[in-house]
């Protein structure tokens, strides 16, 4: 019923291949104000990396020159000001700084983009930053922890730098090392580490090898992705994808592998890429408001962040390749700062997609879906509305309205078979770039 347990991650419903131009543009103030803004996520977006690695088909620039890095921050303070006057009373529950490598910045441009979040009126309040080996300074960590930064999310992949040259990362061990001794030198952080599986070459020794080199700077988090090669990414144009029963049995065994062993050494699965050391805090604020992902909005700032409302997410255009990246990039900095009070491309979410986005964005983690909850939120029962969910039941994938081990194995066949027809659609209509 499913096919291959690797057809795509679902980390967002919408996908963003599913947004269109919206005409006419929504203005920000008449979008959010209606909308719950006591609880709200920030996510700023810093397109910029010291290289592009052969699996990222993430919308960033590579090696950009230092007049666009600057003009960029120009620009996201006038983003700022002008989002912030259209949702005035915006109160933030948790916010990211992601990208791209948001430490590509110097430690002073880093200084200076908390500088304009400030503008947002965002308080202290749970904040992650994604960083890479290669610049996780101890200046620029220094400048994240001074200014509120509890979680710093650090992609590795790899530990042997043979498979991670085969992913298309060319780095190496000893400055993976350094990185992860300064996060773990710079103050209390929170440490997440990423991790690939399904790399060309990689065994269970060598898997084994990457998960126990991770362990021993005890992470309070593990996000363990399976491998994928996307259009327009660098593994694309060098091996386009296309099924693999053998890979997908390689990678499933992988994945098996890493559960058992990360459950022995002490972290409990969240959902089927995220791992949390059990003794390790809670995570979030909580003397703080409570975010839930599945109710409260999203503001995004910057070229290639989305925004979430109830009824309408939006973003800017997307693209991966370099040629299309550089355009939209370079369209993002032309604009006035007036262009910022609307919504440029989204998709608007009747009844239906709501319902159904709520039903996902639960059911693919570990604590499975509230009946209770969606009938509180929505007045119709879940398994009314989803008989899909029956099905699941059938297959052994569901038990309750909680995903089985091997439905969590099966997240990233689930959560695209359970995408709406419409949404399949605009997806599929959609010409990478």
């Amino acid at each position: 019923m499913l096919g291959s347990p690797y057809q795509g991650y679902l980390y967002a419903y919408p996908h963003k291949t599913a947004y269109r131009p919206l005409r006419p543009r929504p203005r920000l103030a008449d979008v959010w104000a209606a909308e719950p803004v006591d609880a709200l996520f920030l996510y700023v977006h810093v397109p910029f990396c010291e290289m592009r690695c052969g699996f990222c088909n993430l919308f960033t620039r590579a090696g950009p020159p230092e007049e666009q890095v600057t003009a960029y921050l120009d620009q996201l303070r006038r983003q700022t000001d002008r989002v912030a006057a259209a949702v005035p009373d915006a109160s933030y529950a948790r916010a990211a700084i992601g990208g791209g490598t948001p430490t590509y910045l110097t430690a002073a441009e880093l200084t200076g983009l908390f500088d304009v979040l400030g503008e947002t009126g965002l308080p202290a309040v749970p904040t992650s930053v994604e960083t890479s080996p290669a610049t996780a300074t101890a200046d620029r960590l220094a400048v994240l922890l001074e200014r509120g930064t509890t979680r710093v999310s650090i992609g590795v992949q790899s530990f042997l730098d043979a498979e991670a040259h085969a992913a298309g990362r060319p780095q190496h061990r000893a400055e993976v090392d350094r990185a992860l001794d300064t996060i773990r030198a710079a103050g209390p952080v929170e440490l997440n580490i990423d991790l690939i599986y399904g790399i060309p070459g990689q065994t269970v020794q060598t898997w084994t090898e990457s998960l126990r080199a991770a362990l021993t700077w005890r992470p309070e988090e593990l996000y363990l992705y399976p491998l994928y090669v996307r259009p327009m990414t660098g593994l694309g144009r060098r091996a386009p994808g296309a099924p693999d029963p053998e890979w997908d049995a390689q990678r499933l065994r992988l994945y098996r592998h890493a559960v058992d062993l990360l459950a022995d050494a002490g972290y409990e699965q969240q959902s089927m890429r995220a791992f949390r050391r059990r003794d390790a805090p809670p995570a979030g604020d909580p003397g703080g408001p409570a975010y839930c992902c599945q109710d409260d909005g999203m503001v995004g700032l910057g070229c290639g962040a989305r925004s979430y409302t109830t009824e309408l997410h939006y973003s800017f255009d997307y693209a991966v390749s370099v040629r299309q990246v550089r355009g939209i990039l370079d369209d993002y900095l032309r604009r006035p700062a007036e262009d910022f009070d609307f919504a440029e491309v989204g998709f608007a979410l009747d009844g239906t997609e709501q319902r159904r986005r709520w039903l996902l964005k639960s059911l693919l983690r570990t604590s499975g879906v509230d009946p209770a909850g969606y009938a509180q939120r929505f007045g119709t029962g879940v398994d009314d509305d989803f008989p899909a969910l029956g099905r699941l039941r059938d297959t052994g994938h569901l038990h309750g309205h909680k995903l089985t081990e091997e439905g969590l194995a099966y997240s990233d066949a689930i959560g695209p078979w359970l995408v709406s027809a419409d949404v399949r659609a605009a997806m599929t209509e959609h010409v990478p770039r």
